[in-house]
Parts: C-alpha cells; structure tokens; sequence
C-alpha cells in the first residue's frame, strides 16, 4: 500500500525541530501532482488547501518532527540518520494525512472545503502555535479541527478519544540555588547551593494539594569539587495538572518552598517555568457531533502527556484522536514499533471525517 511506502520512506529521513528538508520535500512531492494549493504559512511547515468553492473548511493536522534518538530497531527502513528516529509516530500521522491527499484528489463535491497541515516542532517548542499566528484559520475559513496520535497499550487499529481534557497542562521547572563558596573546613561560613536544592527536592515531593497534579523532576547539577561547598545548584522537572487554575496554584506553592529552603540553608532561590502546553481539551459539542457520524471508543480518563494540538484548539473546536497500535515498545524509546497495517485505520477514518457533513 502507498501509505506503508510513505511511512517507510519518512521513517528513513527522521529530521529535528523545524529543520525538515528532506521531510518536507517529500510531502511536497506527493501533493503538488494533486488538485490543491500548495503552501508554507510558517518555517518548516507545509500545506494542502482541497478548494471545494464552500464557505467553510475543517483541517487535519499532522507533526513531522522526529526525536535525538538512536534507532535500536534494527528495521530494514530504520533511519539513515544517525541519532535521529521517528520514535513517537510523527512519520505515521504524515502518511496518513498523505493518504488521505490521495482520495480528497479523487473527490469532485464536499460539504466543506479540506486543509491538511503538517506541522513541525511538536517535540520542542510547539510548532503548532507558529501555525494558529499565521492566520491561515481565517484566510480559509477554517471552523474545526482533527488529528490524532499513534497510541501504545490501547487496542491495535482502534479509534479513541473522550471530550472535554485529553491531556494535561505542563511546563517545566527550573529552581536555582545560589549560597556562597568555601572549603569545607570553613563550612559554617558558607551557603550550601546543594543543600538547599536537597531540601527544596524533599519538600517538592511532600507538596499536597486538593487536585491532582504530576510533579517530577529528573536533572540535577551544582558544585566543582568535592572539597568545596556548592555556591549554585540547579534542579529540573516538569509540573503537569488538569486544569490552568491548579497550574498556577502549584507554581506559587513551588515559589513559596523554594524561598522557605533557600532561607534555611542561607542562600537565594530562583524558580522559572518554561510556558510549556496547554491541556489538550476536545471540543464537546463537536465531539457529540461526532460520536453520531463517526464514532469513536471512549476514554474514561485523561493522559499526563502533552501535545501542542492544544494550541489549534485555542483557536477553533478541535478533537484529537488516539489510534491505538497494541502492545508496542513505549512512544520515545529507541525500539519503538508498530504493525503498519494500522496506519490504514487511521486514513480511513479521517476521510469518514471529511464526508460527514
């Protein structure tokens, strides 16, 4: 099937960021043959507009940015690049949106017109937002939104989303502590920076609140010999809740311990958060419209990840999809793999989308 060439082909070509040359010119390839404008409305970004001479348009969106990751999967099509792999299945959401150019090429009549995005730097800094600023929603009238994630653990060719948050709100974290540096004979004289991003650590961990929230930290750096005491010490993590409210709750409780730890090992905090994702939140009256059409299995629960789909549907009413591909090797990790002839499913569906009116 041409969708496994084109997954295969992609697979091979993992590019990073908004850097997609070779990406890019293959997508280019397979949808200026067809009926529809070409376009880039942002870096590292390309379009299709399917012009059916309707006042509305619904778009489909599909992220090509891949991840710094060896490939251990020892595939025949495994990626050319060194320390580079489609290891989150951005190469499946384009063949998919590929395939789905195919058939709108073969269709004469819509209720709708049709624009399929592909999109860069889902994986970074969210080249999603880039596209909402473009302004191309209103330059085509775009009213709604679909895309959809290759999904781990969840049953293999299988469609399914839950409205209202899908994913959660996160940003990173970033809590610096700054003392004073002495031998450590001298120990009462200075300010230890580790120490107090220690207790910062411990206190972090001990926070409650009345919502859930996700807050883990992974990176840890400070001090230059083992003799001397730390003057600076700095300590990475993510925060992730459901809800925006609870998001800036949590980020005063963080800056109010950092404080509290800084002043009991007589140094001085400073705490940053990236702006990281919004909550991906499917649009409910869009998603019973759906469930009539074109219905899909559905979660009982949301997901601690993220996505920057979030930000089209800030924009517009959006649904995001999960295509389930069984029980595969996580999303992110140098194996990851899947049975291709799911990819289908997902084409299916999508042309089901654009024939609903």
């Amino acid at each position: 099937m041409q969708i496994i060439h084109d997954y295969r082909a992609l697979h091979a070509i993992p590019e990073l960021d908004r850097t997609l040359p070779k990406t890019m010119h293959y997508i280019r390839s397979v949808l200026q043959p067809l009926k529809c404008a070409v376009f880039s409305p942002a870096e590292g970004a390309l379009c299709g507009f399917f012009d059916y001479g309707k006042s509305k348009t619904i778009a489909f969106r599909a992220d090509m940015d891949a991840l710094p990751i060896q490939e251990e999967t020892s595939l025949p099509w495994a990626s050319r690049h060194p320390g580079r792999m489609h290891a989150c299945g951005h190469d499946g959401h384009t063949a998919i949106l590929l395939e789905l150019a195919r058939r709108l090429n073969r269709e004469k009549a819509f209720a709708h017109n049709i624009l399929l995005i592909f999109q860069p730097a889902e994986e970074t800094d969210g080249g999603a937002e880039d596209i909402c600023k473009s302004g191309i929603f209103q330059k085509y009238g775009v009213k709604e939104i679909y895309g959809l994630h290759l999904w781990p653990g969840l049953k293999k060719g299988q469609l399914f989303s839950r409205p209202g948050v899908l994913m959660s709100r996160a940003s990173e974290i970033m809590a610096a502590f700054y003392g004073k540096s002495v031998h450590i004979a001298n120990h009462k004289k200075g300010g230890d920076g580790i120490c107090a991003c220690l207790q910062f650590y411990r206190m972090a961990n001990k926070l409650q609140r009345d919502f859930p929230f996700l807050l883990k930290f992974g990176r840890i750096s400070g001090g230059t010999a083992g003799n001397v005491i730390c003057d600076s010490a700095v300590l990475w993590g993510s925060v992730r809740t459901f809800h925006e409210e609870h998001h800036r709750q949590l980020q005063q409780s963080l800056h109010i311990l950092a404080k509290n730890a800084a002043d009991q090992t007589g140094c001085r905090a400073s705490v940053s958060f990236s702006q990281g994702y919004p909550m991906v939140c499917n649009d409910r009256a869009l998603w019973e419209k759906m469930q009539k059409k074109c219905p899909v299995s559905k979660l009982n629960g949301a997901f601690w990840t993220t996505d920057d789909f979030s930000y089209y549907q800030r924009e517009i009413p959006g649904i995001y999809f999960l295509l389930g591909v069984g029980n595969t090797p996580p999303l992110h990790s140098s194996q990851f793999a899947f049975d291709e002839k799911i990819l289908i499913n997902g084409a299916d569906f999508f042309d089901n989308i654009c024939k609903t009116p």
